[in-house]
């Protein structure tokens, strides 16, 4: 039976592996600077970055003059973090953290921010509990989510075949992308507004993108490196996914909760 801390063991591992570094900045680098402006990051705030990945969200916020704790259940992507900080010219403090039970104090960040990170977390409500608690009251948190369509559904779908162990959770990460249930795990808690996105290409068209620096990728080729037969297989469903979705925009929801006094 796996407990929540293999599940956490075996996501830390995972993003750990391939160059999620490589993958970011050639896919998802523009959304650090979309969050940072809906959340209306300005000097002298004190911002958390959850689930940070090597700093896309934090770098911005650093850049726009907040003191900023970029925090990450996998440390292993700091150095990569921390020398693109040091080429952007800004500090930042870097943490190991869970996003279920963040190591931070109440009420002690202007803005919390996770982008396409903490959705991974296996269970969505301790997320939202805990970026509503270290948030002040007046504060904003903001979020960058997957809408479930298109290219992202194909993607789940075909790591969920082929991972040995789940990846995803109890609960879907792409939930995040749908409003009603991001308005359950906030409640009255926090006044909400959604924005949509869209990026043309998607990164998902990019297969050999994915193929090359993916860590969840990598690690289902790594899991399947004896089995020639399934590795053909995984090929040509990525493949069919990106001849599918090559010219579908990648939706994404723009998340952004103002905690109630």
């Amino acid at each position: 039976m796996h407990t929540d801390q293999d599940f956490k063991a075996h996501q830390r591992a995972m993003w750990a592996g391939g160059d999620y570094h490589a993958f970011a900045t050639a896919s998802l680098w523009d959304f650090g600077p979309l969050l940072v402006e809906a959340t209306g990051i300005a000097p002298g705030q004190r911002v958390l970055d959850v689930a940070a990945g090597t700093g896309n969200v934090a770098i911005r916020a650093a850049e726009a003059g907040a003191d900023v704790i970029a925090s990450d259940l996998t440390p292993e992507n700091f150095s990569a973090g921390r020398r693109e900080a040091e080429a952007h010219g800004v500090e930042i403090e870097w943490v190991e953290a869970d996003a279920e039970a963040l190591p931070f104090d109440d009420d002690a960040f202007d803005v919390v921010t996770s982008s396409v990170g903490a959705i991974f977390a296996p269970h969505h409500q301790a997320v939202a509990d805990e970026l509503l608690r270290v948030c002040r009251p007046g504060g904003t948190i903001g979020m960058i989510a997957i809408v479930p369509d298109g290219a992202v559904i194909d993607m789940f779908d075909i790591i969920t075949r082929y991972a040995k162990e789940s990846v995803l959770g109890e609960q879907t990460p792409i939930e995040w992308g749908r409003e009603e249930h991001v308005r359950e795990l906030f409640g009255d808690r926090a006044e909400l507004t959604f924005k949509r996105r869209s990026f043309n290409p998607s990164p998902l068209a990019d297969v050999d993108l994915f193929k090359r620096y993916h860590p969840v990728v990598r690690m289902l080729y790594a899991e399947l490196a004896d089995e020639p037969e399934r590795i053909d297989a995984l090929n040509r469903d990525l493949d069919a996914m990106a001849a599918r979705w090559h010219d579908d925009a990648q939706r994404v929801l723009v998340i952004v909760a103002r905690k109630r006094g």
